[in-house]
């Protein structure tokens, strides 16, 4: 079994997109599974000591249908001893008032779970106002914006990735 499991719930396949990204940089399959939540459920989470949680923030600071879905069932998930790393899609300018806020809402109940946040990014290079993922000063994950930014996320990726080796002990 991979070492890491990764999921992540998609509208338009931009998450989806990312979350493949990420398992190609961190070496493919056998290190990172990816899971779409619209087709598992939270018993999966517990299979894995190491995590990675993608989703994109949906009209005006939701989380995506599928990861709305599964949100109260997190309840029912013991997070401790758990690392847990968590990225995000949104438009930074269109939404600038809640960027990256599935993220963040996410990031606060697993948390609060007793999950352990490791793969905080900063929040220079972006240009929003308020955002529920951010702890500070830094977002509480990676932040990645295909619709203003798409030039960046390759190297966003790369960089955040090297960084949860190291977090991971990989």
């Amino acid at each position: 079994m991979a070492k890491i499991g990764l999921f992540f719930g998609t509208q338009t396949g931009n998450t989806e997109a990312i979350a493949e990204a990420i398992q190609a940089e961190f070496g493919g399959s056998d290190i990172v599974t990816l899971f779409d939540v619209a087709e598992v459920d939270t018993e999966a989470l517990k299979d894995f000591d190491q995590l990675i949680i993608g989703c994109p923030t949906w009209n005006v600071g939701e989380m995506q249908s599928d990861w709305e879905a599964l949100y109260d069932d997190l309840d029912q998930v013991d997070f401790s001893g758990k690392t847990v790393a968590y990225f995000g899609a949104g438009d930074q300018v269109g939404y600038a008032d809640n960027f990256q806020d599935a993220m963040g809402i996410l990031e606060a109940k697993i948390s609060s779970l007793g999950g352990k946040t490791v793969g905080q990014w900063p929040t220079t290079g972006y240009e929003h106002s308020e955002s529920k993922a951010e702890r500070d000063g830094q977002f509480v994950g990676l932040a990645i914006d295909e619709d203003n930014q798409p030039e960046l996320t390759e190297t966003r990726i790369q960089e955040w990735v090297a960084q949860l080796k190291v977090a991971f002990g990989l």
